[in-house]
């Protein structure tokens, strides 16, 4: 899901949440900046490669909502080439940038939040396994690796619930075609309020914590497996370049397995906007049956090839980013 969320770890170095493989490179590198260096670094890099992989994104997102309010078979063969070409003739070139904004707003607090919480539940959880276990099993490798993924997946429950309501707002944003219910952010959050109610800016939290555990467990697996069979076959290949391959890898494989989580939380984020009659009345698993009976498998995989698309280039921005500023902060106190 593009709220591929969770804190990944690196051989006990923490790293800001990005997307999927990105995460990977910068849990590599984040030991060589301090704490506020490193959320400055992590939340820059993301918001510069979330910019610039926006039009994908937004591609994604009209996609994955296609077949809710409109007939099926008129969708059987979308074209990410014809969509943008609509965008461009309908709504004009910087509509691809629509949601942008607050996608840049919910960097940061993400970040923060992922990162406190990481540290408050890392302590909680070593904590009780020193008790249970004794200091004997104290700096064991099985133990760490538990420490970090149950912390993680912890601290990405935590920042997703905190900072739901602007993915929310950002996905009603994205979705907007010609007609323009919400004006912007700040009228969308009023709208949404009054119209829904405060619990409105939740619809379809329960598909994004659905999914944080499998995407943390998809990304870290694939990623250690491919990074230790990259370096036993090829051990003088460079260590970031290698991070770089295995991070876009990892990336493409969660996203693949959470697509359908990540495409139903969208479809339930738009309930009732701007209106609209409910499609989905059954909860998160009546609207898989739902998508699956009218549209088939394949429909919960509607927009995957934009989301592929971007996999790469996010990575790779968040990569030549984070080491830019990786040097222009290095000399700078934190």
């Amino acid at each position: 899901m593009e709220a591929r969320v969770g804190m990944v770890m690196e051989g006990g170095k923490r790293t800001l949440n990005t997307d999927g493989g990105a995460a990977r490179f910068l849990a590599q590198n984040s030991h060589q900046l301090g704490t506020l260096h490193q959320l400055l670094a992590g939340g820059i890099s993301g918001a510069f490669s979330k910019t610039c992989t926006a039009p994908l994104a937004r591609l994604t997102i009209l996609f994955q909502v296609q077949g809710m309010h409109s007939d099926v078979a008129a969708l059987s063969n979308p074209s990410v080439w014809r969509e943008a070409s609509r965008i461009i003739n309908e709504e004009g070139f910087r509509a691809f940038w629509k949601g942008n904004m607050v996608t840049i707003a919910h960097r940061l607090p993400y970040s923060s939040v992922n990162f406190y919480a990481y540290e408050r539940y890392k302590n909680v959880i070593t904590g009780l396994l020193n008790s249970l276990m004794g200091e004997s099993r104290k700096g064991d490798s099985s133990t760490n690796l538990l420490v970090h993924f149950v912390g993680g997946g912890l601290a990405g429950i935590t920042a997703a619930s905190a900072t739901y309501p602007l993915d929310l707002v950002r996905t009603r944003l994205a979705a907007q075609r010609s007609t323009m219910y919400y004006q912007g952010i700040s009228h969308a959050f009023s709208t949404i309020c009054r119209d829904e109610g405060l619990l409105g800016l939740y619809k379809g939290l329960g598909a994004t914590l659905l999914g944080v555990g499998p995407s943390i467990a998809i990304s870290f697996s694939v990623y250690e497996w491919l990074r230790s069979v990259w370096q036993s076959q090829r051990p003088d290949d460079s260590t970031s370049m290698v991070g770089l391959a295995c991070g876009s890898l990892s990336g493409i494989a969660s996203s693949t397995a959470t697509f359908p989580l990540d495409l139903v939380r969208r479809r339930m984020q738009l309930e009732g906007a701007g209106g609209r009659a409910r499609v989905y009345n059954t909860g998160l698993f009546g609207a898989f049956g739902h998508i699956i009976q009218t549209e088939g498998v394949r429909g919960l995989y509607r927009g995957i090839l934009p989301e592929y698309y971007k996999v790469v280039p996010s990575v790779g921005i968040v990569f030549m980013t984070y080491e830019t500023l990786k040097m222009l902060l290095s000399g700078i106190p934190s």
